[in-house]
């Protein structure tokens, strides 16, 4: 393995300050994928003409990818490239709100929300970057802006959504978060390097696998245990599959 004194090549490539504010960006970006639909929900029932339950699943599916993708893409990422793994989950992400935007079904929406949850993932990968390629020095508090970003996202997603919907109608939403995951797609390839850190061994399918059942059905099961009923056969039978994935 490579030692730390080689690793930092970044900091000659790119300044430092750009590294930790495109990654950080990417942390905003996360932030703002969970929180913008967030005030739309009680207008989605009479715009796609579903239920208030049916329209809430696209929260649900955001936080369900988002939950399966993080470790898994987290783990590709250590194996075969951090940068790599953070390109791949934006073009997913940008994907994802092209679809929604252009799509205007139900059906077509939540697959587009799930696969903006790809965008999870960029925290996790983004933080190890950092501790990869920046100097020693500089890692702590470029870690702490991009946990940062997470609230500095929330606090304006939701009323920027609100502002979007009123002006531009709930498609624009959608195409702005394309727009900004493109221009990201950018900065990360022309300002971040590739990490030469890797780790070893092979991916795990069935345990990767196994997992996303696990997680699936448990955040199912909280998500859907006040509409459902806690004692429901659906939302018991989610926390059994749950455990027995988890015990497998």
């Amino acid at each position: 393995m490579p030692s730390r004194s080689a690793m930092p090549h970044q900091a000659r490539h790119s300044p430092t300050w750009a590294v930790i504010a495109i990654l950080s960006l990417c942390g905003t970006v996360v932030a703002l994928q969970q929180t913008m639909v967030v005030p739309l929900l009680p207008e989605f029932p009479g715009i796609l003409g579903v239920s208030s339950d049916d329209a809430s699943w696209l929260v649900t599916a955001t936080l369900l990818t988002s939950a399966v993708a993080t470790p898994i893409m987290s783990r590709l990422a250590d194996m075969f490239g951090k940068r790599l793994m953070m390109v791949l989950s934006m073009v997913a992400m940008t994907a994802g709100s092209v679809l929604a935007a252009l799509g205007g079904h139900f059906l077509t929406l939540i697959v587009g929300r799930s696969l903006q949850g790809f965008a999870a993932a960029l925290i996790p990968i983004g933080i190890s970057i950092m501790r990869d390629e920046l100097p020693k020095e500089k890692v702590g508090s470029a870690v702490a802006l991009m946990s940062a970003t997470l609230g500095i996202g929330a606090a304006l997603g939701l009323p920027l959504s609100g502002i979007i919907f009123e002006q531009f109608g709930w498609e624009a939403i959608f195409w702005l978060s394309a727009a900004v995951g493109v221009l990201l797609i950018g900065g990360v390839l022309t300002i971040v390097s590739e990490s030469t850190v890797r780790s070893k061994g092979r991916f795990d399918y069935v345990g990767a696998a196994l997992l996303s059942i696990a997680l699936t059905a448990l955040l199912l099961g909280i998500s859907k245990g006040g509409s459902w009923g806690w004692g429901s056969e659906p939302v018991i039978s989610l926390f059994v599959v749950t455990v027995a994935a988890l015990v497998i």
